[in-house]
């Protein structure tokens, strides 16, 4: 990517006469939220909108941890659209209005806010408690909606789940008491897809609905996986999955599991990011903290006795975010170049500093995982 030396829009804010002025300043922003917030845009043309957000976004300096809050709220935003859409859709053709309470969940990065470019769906369906007889009629509406929700973000270019964690599906569509009984068959044992599944849902946050019942169920989580010892010791076994891209050398080192687009690529998605965010969350769980994004997890936990330092916390805090600019510059870099945004970085495009100081943060995020296995 060639680097264009631009002004900043912030040299715009005190004009000549010494005087304070956000006309310049907002500039860069204004014809483009004009276009997104547009009652006449489209799903699809608000979603191919976010590229150049994005762009301008770092034209004013913001560190990719706001950058991808910003993305974050965008899907938001489009998931409200889509789903409001739907909704006018089954009126108009005759389905009529929600029969029950319901709530929308975004999960995994959208309910961290922790989005960066190219994400695919991943959210869930929290249905109010109804009378058994009534399922056919209840349960199909909603799957219904959930169907056509996430076939309008899809075709807007938010693409559907691969792994299926959609509420289009009945395992990511059911009535509260029943997110509850699978909790609780979910954590009877340590059995690993049980837990990779609840681990998919412990990143949640309601984006549509009545959000009283996403409440509920955060507080049902606080009850029932604390208590759970099985499942817990297998919550942490899985960290094992998430392995820090470091060698025994303590070299940066792709895993050879991972299929590499060339020698020099570093997957910072799988073997960085995930393992912090997996095991901030599971300390959360064990300590019955109610926290979802990653900073406010690890802020959280400093404030726990005996499980982080203020230090410890700030580390980890700003190696988190050093990653996610890595890994938001070379998403960009990767769109510049009519390639896709994965979550692969090319070592060949950091300076000898930039290597420093990412092998500095992963080994910060291995020393933290080995002391969350050892607890």
């Amino acid at each position: 990517m060639r680097v264009v030396h631009r002004a900043s829009p912030w040299r715009s804010l005190i004009n000549k006469d010494g005087k304070l002025t956000t006309t310049a300043l907002t500039a860069p922003l204004h014809n483009l939220l004009n276009k997104i917030s547009s009652p006449t845009t489209s799903l699809a043309d608000a979603y191919a909108w976010q590229l150049p957000l994005v762009e301008a976004l770092v034209h004013y300096d913001l560190p990719a941890w706001r950058t991808a809050q910003i993305i974050s709220d965008h899907n938001a935003s489009l998931y409200r659209q889509a789903i409001t859409l739907s909704l006018s859709e089954m009126e108009a053709q005759g389905w009529g209005a929600p029969p029950v309470d319901y709530c929308v969940l975004v999960l995994g990065s959208a309910a961290r806010y922790e989005s960066l470019l190219g994400p695919d769906q991943d959210n869930a369906l929290i249905i109010d408690d109804y009378p058994d007889h009534r399922h056919v009629e209840i349960d199909g509406y909603f799957q219904a909606l959930g169907e056509r929700f996430t076939q309008r973000l899809d075709e807007a270019g938010i693409p559907l789940c691969r792994g299926h964690v959609m509420a289009r599906w009945p395992m990511w569509r059911k009535r509260l008491s029943e997110w509850q009984a699978q909790l609780e068959i979910w954590s009877a044992d340590r059995q690993v897809k049980r837990v990779q599944q609840t681990n998919i849902l412990l990143d949640f946050a309601p984006v549509a609905g009545n959000s009283a019942l996403a409440e509920q169920l955060g507080e049902r989580i606080a009850t029932i996986l604390p208590s759970a010892p099985l499942f817990m010791h297998e919550m942490a076994a899985l960290l094992d999955e998430l392995p820090v891209a470091l060698d025994r050398l303590g070299r940066l080192a792709s895993s050879p599991s991972l299929d590499a687009p060339h020698e020099q690529a570093l997957n910072l998605k799988h073997q960085g990011l995930l393992s912090l965010i997996s095991a901030a969350r599971l300390l959360c769980v064990r300590h019955r903290r109610r926290e979802i994004g990653t900073r406010e997890r690890l802020v959280a936990l400093s404030h726990t006795p005996d499980v982080l330092t203020a230090a410890q916390s700030g580390l980890l805090v700003a190696a988190f975010e050093r990653l996610q600019q890595r890994l938001l510059d070379q998403q960009r870099y990767n769109k510049a170049c009519g390639q896709a945004a994965d979550g692969w970085v090319d070592l060949r495009r950091l300076r000898e500093d930039e290597r420093l100081l990412l092998k500095f943060d992963l080994q910060q995020i291995k020393a933290f995982v080995q002391r969350v296995k050892s607890a």
